[in-house]
């Protein structure tokens, strides 16, 4: 399935019915009356979150969303049927933009939550609504409302509870598919990953989601590369994971690359705690793993892990750091292991 995080729907939520004019005519009665019934209400354009969605990409192939007009008012007291409401179901994470792609209308972080996008136009009046003493026999009813047209954009920034960093061919998808279910395409070369990919991990009998974007470069903050285009889907994150590539040649300057990146990006991102590690330490003997370490944790202030993704050495550790930063509220219950077999 293609993943998408970025559409522009166009919304319309259904008009009022027309109100009735209408007079009670039947034999031998000798005072009729008025008994125009009043129009149906327009149905309302509603979006609401679901299960088992993780892209927009339905959103590609249908654009347009009309909710259907309530029905006119008729005779003998006969109210219009009302509109039938249109419900955009949408993943949760989605965040729902005005036109302008700024202003929130809503932020759907819930499974369930529902909002209300456009609301029906009313259905109009029918001449009995203004019978009176001294007018019993009106001839006027009320249209109905017109409805609501608006266009909004959806954007998906995922739920994820660590958010992986660094650039490309760092060694972020294959830390992942070291540590979840999940298998992210892996290569030696740049821009391996195109689009976001979720794994669940799991360290001490507890689970967090981890998401992983395509590389940050320099200058992405303005544009250049991929990862500009999916730091949104780290925003919600509780930590992020920084992995820098020991056997790069410029550790620093990759450090700095990224650091400073997140910082142009804003969004709270470089306010977010970070847990630094040091990657592919396969490549190194001891000494060197010494050496860059302590470089790298005089340029950061920090505390600098050790972890090669592809040995698997050192990834326990680095799960542990991360599930401190990790509220309780947020872990899982991990699965217990039923892979031993029994009679």
């Amino acid at each position: 399935m293609k993943f998408l995080d970025l559409a522009k729907v166009y919304l319309r939520s259904g008009s009022g019915g027309n109100g009735c004019i209408s007079f009670r005519r039947e034999k031998y009665i000798e005072f009729g009356g008025p008994d125009g019934g009043d129009g149906g209400g327009g149905g309302d354009v509603w979006a609401e979150t679901v299960d088992g969605l993780n892209t927009l990409i339905d959103f590609r192939y249908q654009q347009h969303f009309f909710a259907d007009n309530g029905r006119p008012g008729m005779g003998r007291q006969r109210t219009g049927k009302d509109g039938d409401d249109i419900v955009l179901r949408v993943p949760v994470g989605t965040e729902i933009l005005d036109e302008d792609e700024e202003t929130v209308i809503a932020d759907m972080t819930e499974l369930g939550q529902r909002v209300l996008l456009c609301k029906g136009g009313n259905g109009g009046w029918g001449n009995l609504h203004f019978k009176t003493s001294t007018n019993q026999a009106p001839r006027r009813a009320n249209p109905g409302q017109p409805g609501v047209e608006r266009t909004v954009w959806l954007r998906l920034k995922l739920i994820a509870d660590v958010g992986l960093l660094g650039l490309p061919n760092a060694g972020k998808s294959t830390f992942l598919a070291a540590t979840s279910n999940a298998r992210p395409k892996i290569a030696d070369y740049p821009f391996t990953t195109l689009h976001p990919n979720l794994g669940v991990v799991g360290v001490d009998g507890k689970e967090f989601v981890v998401a992983d974007i395509p590389g940050l470069i320099e200058g992405a903050h303005e544009g250049r590369g991929l990862g500009d285009l999916f730091l949104g889907h780290v925003e919600r994150c509780a930590v992020l994971l920084h992995l820098v590539d020991g056997s790069s040649g410029t550790l620093l300057e990759d450090y700095d690359t990224i650091i400073n990146e997140i910082e142009q990006y804003g969004a709270g991102l470089d306010d977010k705690p970070r847990v630094t590690v040091l990657n592919k330490i396969d490549t190194m003997d001891d000494e060197e793993r010494a050496f860059l370490r302590e470089e790298l944790e005089a340029r950061s202030g920090g505390k600098v892990l050790l972890m090669s993704g592809a040995s698997g050495e050192g990834t326990t550790e680095v799960l542990r750091a991360l599930r401190a930063f990790i509220d309780e509220k947020r872990l899982r219950e991990a699965p217990e292991d039923d892979s031993e077999w029994r009679p």
